[in-house]
């Protein structure tokens, strides 16, 4: 005879979120497509100021985001100062995409589309999350981790931007000034902000790691730099292709 159920527990599995379940696909596609419609958006439509309102508007949803998270946050959980800090990687590369859609500048566009791409990204499809929609903290998480994706892409193909092999450069430097900064504010609160200290608690490609910490942060530093030369890739066989015709 079956055991009495434990409704409790049946909540929280109904509750949680499935990766690559419905929701999470769902949030997939748009983050996919929707840079892409805005940007036809922009280009059909007869409006001069239509690309940089649709950039302000990007930006505040992303400011208020994040804003309004961590108010909810310290008004429901009591949520303690170490723990509210903005060293989250996708936290700098909001910052960067905020300041490139309210300044249009290359540079910042530059270090939001390593950042933002090569960690948010990863964010996205394997999100450190426990809730599932329609949950304010899925809500919140994929305004942010999706709304920076769609950002960068947005105006990368509205302003036609693409790297080139000097801002793998620049990028990692920005890199290192992240690392240095961050690991200190872990090791002074305790926190594990940017992964640095070790492995997320849910599954992500940081898994495949050491777990000697020396090693582990010698072995983040060779991925970023493959991250980035993947994502410089395209862009180099785009130039190499165009040189041979």
């Amino acid at each position: 005879m079956a055991g009495p159920v434990d409704f409790t527990t049946a909540v929280d599995a109904v509750n949680a979120f499935q990766r690559f379940g419905l929701a999470h696909l769902i949030v997939i596609a748009l983050t996919i497509s929707l840079p892409f419609i805005l940007a036809a958006f922009v280009r059909k439509s007869r409006w001069p100021r239509s690309e940089r309102t649709i950039a302000r508007l990007f930006a505040a949803m992303l400011v208020c985001n994040y804003i309004g998270y961590e108010i909810y946050l310290a008004t429901t959980e009591g949520l303690a100062w170490q723990k509210a800090l903005p060293f989250q990687l996708c936290d700098w590369a909001m910052v960067a995409i905020v300041v490139a859609l309210l300044t249009g500048r290359n540079r910042w566009l530059e270090v939001a589309y390593f950042w933002g791409i090569g960690g948010t990204l990863q964010a996205i499809i394997t999100p450190d999350l426990k809730y599932a929609f329609p949950d304010i903290r899925f809500l919140t998480f994929f305004i942010a981790h999706s709304g920076i994706v769609v950002g960068i892409a947005f105006m990368m193909i509205v302003k036609k931007f693409r790297p080139h092999w000097i801002s793998i450069v620049r990028v990692f430097a920005w890199s290192e000034f992240y690392f240095v900064i961050t690991i200190a504010v872990d090791l002074l609160t305790g926190e594990n902000y940017g992964f640095l200290l070790h492995q997320p608690a849910s599954a992500s490609l940081l898994d495949l790691l050491s777990h000697e910490r020396i090693v582990y942060i010698l072995e983040m530093h060779l991925l970023a730099l493959i991250f980035f030369v993947v994502l410089y890739l395209p862009f180099a066989f785009y130039d190499v292709a165009r040189n041979r015709l």
